[in-house]
């Protein structure tokens, strides 16, 4: 059985289509979190831009010096090739691609295609479900996910204001399905395509679909909770 697992979703400052800066946001938002995985939102690196170029790795420096200080591992949102919207895991040695978003949204298929299957992380011998914004509302998602083993799902999404209810029925019917914590790193604040106002509330729900921990709705918040197998 694997050691606790300390958790924080963050939802920093966005200025749109600023990777430099909002690299620096994401570094600082890591060394605050005295997490070993923190989770960020859906394109968290340029904001909601869908026009916005995949973001090259030599711009992720803040992150991994971050990382490296602290022995986290950020999963952050970036477009990456082929294009398709994707979740970078970075720790203190540098950047890879982890996940692909499968299944696109609203305008998104006319920019981005579809990646190409569910994806599992492990960390410290916990095995994390990777997801972004549209895949946790698609059952099938999950369940595939699950198939591949896991112990929690985490996700990044971009939701509208009103939205926040809707993650959070999503992440209890996530969890009670499949028994697994559930984690969604949700943006606040202004961004693009249309989200004049986003949800924020980034939280974290245990196996049993408890909320743990929460954020406000504002930028720069952070919710952290310590993930125990039982």
């Amino acid at each position: 059985m694997p050691d606790p697992l300390t958790l924080a979703v963050a939802q920093p400052p966005c200025a749109a289509l600023d990777v430099p800066a909002n690299a620096r946001a994401h570094a600082a938002a890591i060394r605050a979190a005295n997490a070993r995985v923190v989770v960020f939102p859906e394109l968290s690196l340029t904001g909601y831009e869908l026009a916005a170029p995949v973001v090259s790795f030599g711009e992720l420096t803040p992150i991994v010096e971050a990382c490296a200080a602290t022995g986290s591992l950020a999963l952050v949102g970036a477009p990456v090739d082929g294009p398709c919207i994707g979740v970078l895991a970075v720790d203190g040695s540098g950047a890879r691609v982890a996940y692909r978003k499968v299944n696109l949204g609203g305008a998104e298929p006319g920019f981005f295609v579809p990646g190409p299957a569910p994806a599992v992380l492990e960390v410290d011998g916990w095995r994390l479900g990777l997801a972004v914004c549209k895949d946790t509302g698609v059952p099938q998602h999950a369940a595939a996910t699950a198939a591949l083993g896991m112990d929690a799902y985490l996700a990044g999404a971009v939701d509208h204001r009103q939205e926040s209810v809707v993650q959070q029925q999503r992440a209890e019917r996530i969890a009670a399905e499949h028994g697994v914590f559930v984690a969604f790193a949700s943006f606040a604040g202004p961004t693009g395509g249309g989200y004049d106002e986003t949800a924020g509330r980034s939280g974290i729900w245990s196996p049993a679909g408890a909320l743990l921990e929460r954020a406000g709705p504002e930028p720069g918040g952070l919710a952290r909770a310590t993930l125990e197998q039982r």
